[in-house]
């Protein structure tokens, strides 16, 4: 039933807590960036409706014996009319309604010679059921009954003898309401028990995601631990907001091992706010092969005028030392060498580029007046390499802004939906690893779950 299977997801979030940070495949080195999800969550109470409509067929309860209950002479049998409806109370409750049509026959008489009569009438049965979400994902559900209302009163009609039977009649159903009340319990307890789909969807999910296929470019999410509001109750739905501390980590290139399976889900923490919003932190990893890839589009064979002469750039390439990206050119010409200019990489939003600024330049030549010369060339190629080197960011952020919403933004399951929004989304810090040039990206989102109808 799809009320089982919103828990199914929300496992899904909850689970990914069982991953082992610290044992992570060790084949990327980029880095963990911790941060966190909130998602407002609406159950709506059709479903629950749904589910326990389900669970308890039309025909309610039936006595076919007049002998049984001290030789009561009585029969009875009890159906729902409609399905059962449902309505959020105020204190972590639900009120149940179940309409009943109910047929009764019952013997008159003495010294085992009895004349029977039969009617038919209607009530309206009610229950209070209160719930109880635990943190080992279980739903503790405790149901009394409520009392009764009569739409049609039971009277058995011998001519001129008319004869009530409303108390018999209550006595029996007293009795099965009691036992109804343990029947929703108990099918409530074996249903929601979302502990197994938590472990089902974390094995399911574990596998990271494609967030650009242009740049190859995955995702993996490594919620830390998960925090849960407590359950809000109105006239037709059940909210609650989840919050999930995370790792991320994004890869470029071979898609990342998936997570080990798990057997058991970890417990979720209780909290009592939440907010709508969240700040998701990921990173987008540039190999400095690719940086060189880009340097060598926007300079190579590039010539510079210096004193009626030309130098001329014949190679160059892309690489980190410390905090400082390295960009060594190799040229020809009036110089003849290795020029190396060094900066600090940052996030240029009005370009949409990891550019560099302090900018240091160093020449290595061998050659004594080239040396005396390279006051104006250093000049010129700093300037170049300031205005016009740097890694656009634009289309990966536009496609990781596109790939997050299509994740966001899907009905994982049959009846389960999930709608988000990302607000903003860009780089801010500027991280070199040994192999790539690492930025963080905030991502400024919103996203729901709904559970709905049929």
């Amino acid at each position: 039933m799809k009320f089982i299977k919103i828990l199914f997801l929300l496992a899904f979030i909850s689970t990914f807590g069982q991953t082992n940070v610290e044992n992570q495949p060790v084949a990327y080195n980029f880095p963990k960036i911790k941060s966190n999800i909130t998602m407002p969550v609406t159950i709506p109470l059709s479903e629950i409706s749904n589910m326990i409509n389900a669970s308890v067929k039309e025909l309610i309860y039936q006595d076919d014996s007049y002998t049984d209950n001290n030789n009561d002479q009585f029969k009875v049998k009890v159906w729902k009319t409609r399905p059962i409806r449902l309505v959020g109370g105020a204190n972590q409750n639900i009120l149940i309604e179940v309409p009943l049509k109910i047929w009764a026959e019952k013997g008159i008489g003495t010294l085992g010679v009895y004349t029977y009569q039969e009617t038919t009438f209607e009530t309206v049965m009610y229950f209070n059921t209160t719930l109880n979400f635990q943190n080992n994902w279980t739903i503790a559900t405790s149901t009394k009954p409520n009392g009764f209302k009569w739409v049609t009163k039971p009277v058995l009609d011998y001519g001129r003898i008319q004869i009530p039977i409303t108390s018999l009649v209550e006595k029996s159903l007293v009795e099965q309401q009691q036992k109804f009340c343990k029947t929703i319990d108990q099918q409530m307890a074996t249903q929601l028990n979302f502990q197994q789909y938590a472990v089902m969807a974390w094995n399911v999910f574990s596998n990271p995601f494609n967030i650009s296929e242009e740049y190859n470019t995955w995702l993996k999410v490594s919620p830390i631990t998960v925090n849960i509001t407590p359950l809000k109750f109105y006239a037709n739905q059940i909210n609650t907001n989840i919050g999930i501390d995370i790792y991320s980590e994004t890869f470029t290139g071979t898609k990342p091992e998936a997570s080990q399976p798990i057997k058991t889900a970890s417990n979720f923490n209780f909290s009592p706010n939440l907010a709508d919003n969240f700040l998701l932190q990921t990173t987008a990893n540039i190999p400095y092969t690719e940086a060189s890839n880009i340097a060598r589009k926007t300079f190579l064979n590039k010539e510079f005028d210096i004193r009626d002469s030309k130098v001329k750039i014949t190679d160059i390439r892309v690489y980190g030392i410390d905090d400082k990206i390295m960009i060594e050119a190799q040229t020809e010409g009036y110089i003849k060498g290795t020029t190396i200019i060094s900066g600090i990489p940052v996030y240029d939003e009005t370009k949409k580029k990891i550019v560099l600024s302090q900018t240091k330049f160093k020449l290595k030549t061998s050659n004594f007046l080239q040396k005396t010369a390279s006051v104006l060339f250093q000049g010129k190629i700093v300037k170049m390499i300031e205005e016009e080197y740097g890694i656009p960011t634009q289309d990966l952020e536009n496609s990781s802004k596109k790939s997050i919403e299509e994740a966001f933004n899907k009905e994982y399951y049959k009846g389960l939906k999930m709608s988000g929004r990302v607000f903003n989304l860009k780089p801010t810090k500027i991280f070199l690893t040994s192999s790539a040039i690492t930025a963080v990206i905030d991502t400024n989102a919103s996203l729901k779950l709904t559970l709905a109808g049929i």
